[in-house]
């Protein structure tokens, strides 16, 4: 599990060195300006939750329109990832970066001045292809402009700020909504990234490095066909998991699952043959091949669902079977958010004799805590302090599921590789975000409706029997640990 380094000697700091002050000094207004992006980008997967019954009146928007919202900034940002990815190699990482923030910070304005539900729709669809290009760069440029132990310290909270975007999405959302500005009700959630998008572009503009136009990525084609056939696998998947619970899982549903399996076999296929040909896959086969990138994708898959799901499960019953407002069932998460972001930060000082046992023993404590949730809720209650003692524990476990998993994973990939891995991975932590909201939603709402009409109790009930399930599927990646460690 560890990795070790040969030791090397401590030169004097020469301009350009990562030890020369002015360079880190530089660096770390890079990592600043990046992670702002990225965190405003993932609030904007989750603000919106809260805002939706106001959209709803205003807009008049029907049941599908408001998924529609709610969901389309997640397709477009999910399907067009890997496509940002390998953008950001071929035109400059600086570039896209540059233009997937112009394109979000403009269709956050379009969306807080939509007038009709079918306006704030499209937007939406752009607000997230503009996150899909921005979002890949920020771990691409990480990976080429830090090394070694400050690589390290800037995944790490790139971790933290990944972890914490869903919880702060929804405290954010609630202020702003309950704060009525100016009597614009929910146009706020989206207006307020204009300020900050434009702050950030002025900024990234001088701090980020010019883009190299040697760099040999720049030779490698688009992989047309591959893009393809990977955006429609991806959108056949997403689609469903995202629609499929509010329509009561019809057919089509499953058809279009299954045929997501079919596309992403073929897609393997194709890219296969074409790096056997000498072509440019979409993905580096040097990625696929990296020591252990296939135990961390089912891991960093299933710590996303667990997180996800936890998210989304509590968040129904805290605001449905606890008549919670949604600022206060936000506010509750935080002690979860909060020690995510710290773990995250702090887990590379922690003893090395505890290293090796970070991975399973915070899946473990992740399954663990979220029993003990279950078991505190399932009478109705608010679970007392105790529940807070809970949370804390699972956004401890899950940071230790997450944060060394992606961390260690992107530290094997070369920086020829970063672009490739970046959207790879990314990828991966979307759709297991996804399938932990449509599964486990799917346990709990199923278990209300099997019960009837649905009050505390029933509602608590259902909430015990999804958190067994989240923390059957925690114990899976405690175990998938464990045999990493082993050998």
């Amino acid at each position: 599990m560890t990795t070790t380094t040969p030791p090397v000697a401590n030169p004097a700091p020469t301009p350009g060195s990562s030890k020369d002050p002015g360079t880190d000094n530089r660096r770390g207004r890079l990592l600043a300006v990046v992670l702002t992006a990225q965190f405003m980008a993932l609030l904007d997967v989750f603000i919106v939750n809260v805002a939706a019954p106001t959209i709803r009146v205003e807009l008049h928007a029907s049941g599908a329109g408001l998924q529609l919202v709610i969901a389309g900034y997640t397709i477009s940002y999910a399907v067009l990832l890997i496509t940002g990815a390998r953008l950001g190699e071929r035109l400059g990482h600086r570039r896209v970066f540059l233009a997937g923030l112009a394109v979000f910070t403009a269709a956050s304005l379009a969306c807080g001045l939509s007038q009709s539900t079918g306006q704030l729709i499209a937007f939406r669809l752009v607000q997230g292809a503009g996150s899909a290009v921005l979002i890949p760069q920020v771990l691409s440029l990480i990976q080429r402009n830090f090394t070694g132990e400050a690589r390290m310290k800037a995944l790490g909270a790139y971790s933290a700020v990944l972890a914490t975007g869903a919880v702060a999405g929804q405290v954010v959302g609630g202020v702003l909504v309950s704060a009525d500005l100016f009597g614009a009700g929910w146009r706020p959630v989206f207006l307020v990234n204009v300020p900050v998008g434009v702050a950030l572009l002025f900024l990234a503009a001088r701090v980020l490095p010019r883009d190299d136009r040697s760099e040999p990525g720049r030779a490698r084609g688009l992989d047309l066909p591959g893009l393809v056939l990977l955006g429609a696998a991806v959108s056949l998947f997403t689609v469903p998991l995202v629609l499929g619970e509010q329509e009561d899982w019809p057919l089509w549903t499953w058809v279009s699952l299954g045929a997501s399996v079919v596309l992403f076999a073929l897609f393997c296929v194709f890219e296969g043959r074409l790096a056997r040909r000498g072509g440019a896959p979409l993905i580096s086969p040097r990625v696929l091949r990296v020591p252990g990138m296939s135990l961390a994708v089912f891991r960093l898959g299933a710590v996303m669902a667990v997180n996800s799901g936890f998210l989304f499960v509590l968040s129904l019953h805290l605001q449905g079977g606890l008549g919670y407002s949604a600022l206060r069932a936000g506010l509750t998460f935080g002690p979860s958010g909060v020690v995510f972001g710290v773990v995250g930060l702090t887990w590379r000082k922690w003893p090395a004799v505890l290293q090796r046992a970070l991975i399973p023993g915070g899946f473990a404590l992740a399954a663990l805590s979220c029993v003990a949730v279950g078991l505190l809720l399932r009478d109705g209650g608010d679970g007392g302090a105790w529940v807070y003692v809970a949370f804390v524990g699972g956004g401890v476990g899950m940071s230790l599921g997450f944060s060394p998993t992606l961390t260690r994973a992107l530290a094997a990939v070369g920086p020829q590789d970063a672009a490739d891995a970046s959207g790879f991975l990314a990828t991966v932590t979307q759709l297991g975000q996804l399938t932990g909201v449509a599964v486990f939603g799917a346990i709990f709402l199923g278990r209300i409706e099997s019960q009837g009409a649905p009050g505390a109790y029933s509602s608590a009930d259902a909430l015990l029997v999804c958190f067994y399930a989240l923390a059957a599927a925690a114990a899976l990646g405690a175990v998938s640990g464990l045999v990493r460690m082993r050998r």
